[in-house]
This record gives structure tokens, C-alpha cells and sequence, in this order.
């Protein structure tokens, strides 16, 4: 059975898109621990980051540093933060988090309360930071 992920990937699920390739896709969290918390994903189905293939991995870093200095020229923060936990959705996934203090970085709390028009404004703004 297809993972959540994949099923946006074939557009059978909305999201908040911010970049797409041929390979890989970065979408904001709808569960957001931060304002601008986006997942960046393989379009292919793999279930553990660290299994994908040294060119897909290295695709999919360099994919998610393009999208976080666009985060970064959009919400304004010290840094963003970078999480890898994958147990989640089994399928590869790296979240994206503005950041201030190392706490911003914990998906401990609850989720930020951000309503369909404010990501839509929020993606597209991001999208549109893209270099």
C-alpha cells in the first residue's frame, strides 16, 4: 500500500507545495511544529533515508538545502533546523525547521494552528524565494 507521502506525490492528496524536481518534493507539514515546517521527500517510495542510494541521498540533501534557504529568506529565523526521524511515514523524509532556539526543534509540543489560506499563502511564498 502506497504511504501518505507517495500519495501526494501522485497527486491523489493535496498539499502545500514549495519546489519540486523530477525526483524529489518539498511540501509544508500540515501538522506544523514551526511556522514554515516543510517535509522534503524522494518521489520514490524508499522507507528509511539512510537506505536510499548514495545519489538519491546526496539529491535529496542538496534538493532540501535549495528549499531551506528559501524558508530562511521567508520566515524569519536564526537558522533552519534540520530532523531526520522517519518513524513516522515510512518513506523517506527530512523536516525543515525555522529556528531560533535549539527548543524550536522539538516535535514534543503541539502542533502550530495554521488554516488552509495561511499555508497556501505561506507555500507560495516560499516557492517564491526559490533561487
Amino acid at each position: 500500500m502506497a504511504t501518505i507521502f507517495s500519495r501526494i506525490v501522485s497527486g491523489e492528496i493535496p498539499c502545500y507545495k514549495v519546489a519540486e524536481t523530477d525526483q524529489y518534493l518539498a511540501f509544508l507539514d500540515v501538522r506544523p511544529m514551526a511556522k514554515g515546517h516543510t517535509l522534503c521527500i524522494p518521489k520514490q517510495e524508499i522507507d528509511y533515508l539512510f537506505d536510499m542510494e548514495d545519489e538519491g541521498l546526496a539529491g535529496l540533501m542538496l534538493f532540501a538545502k535549495r528549499v531551506a534557504r528559501a524558508l530562511k529568506s521567508t520566515v524569519p529565523c536564526k537558522k533552519v533546523g534540520v530532523a531526520v526521524i522517519g518513524l513516522e511515514v515510512p518513506h523517506a523524509h527530512v523536516h525543515l525547521m525555522p529556528m531560533n532556539q535549539v527548543s524550536d526543534l522539538s516535535f514534543g509540543k503541539p502542533p502550530l494552528d495554521m488554516d488552509s489560506d495561511e499555508l497556501k499563502a505561506l507555500a507560495d511564498a516560499i516557492a517564491g524565494n526559490l533561487d
